[in-house]
């Protein structure tokens, strides 16, 4: 039986593999995208609350990346898809609200380590297009 960290890491590990399918060119700049904001959301997150920055990632849509990266967060975590995410972020009651924001830190984690050690995309990176 697979811890829950286990299973995140897995899950992760496989939608990063993808996106580089996506994009084989290691300095594409949906992949810098990607890893970039893999690395600040789990800071909004608990700066700002779940709510808050997942409407900030989603507003920034446009990055077809960033869309994606909350795609994946929402599958990882048992959503269907962003938008479920998202709805149920604002909609929780406190527990849930809770073990929601969690299990995102908790599989954020895992797309930031996987940014970094993958994607090659560390913390301070930017793309070129901000």
């Amino acid at each position: 039986m697979q811890t829950l960290e286990q299973k995140y890491a897995e899950q992760v590990y496989s939608k990063v593999q993808a996106l580089i399918r996506a994009y084989p060119d290691e300095k594409h700049a949906a992949r810098t995208e990607y890893g970039s904001m893999a690395h600040k959301l789990p800071v909004l997150i608990r700066t700002s609350g779940l709510v808050q920055s997942l409407a900030f990632a989603d507003s920034r849509g446009k990055d077809v990346s960033v869309g994606q990266l909350l795609q994946d967060l929402a599958q990882v975590i048992g959503f269907e898809n962003k938008d479920l995410l998202i709805q149920q972020s604002r909609e929780a009651e406190n527990q849930a609200y809770i073990k929601l924001t969690h299990d995102s830190i908790l599989a954020l984690t895992w797309f930031k380590r996987f940014a970094q050690s993958i994607l090659k995309v560390e913390p301070t990176d930017e793309s070129k297009g901000e």
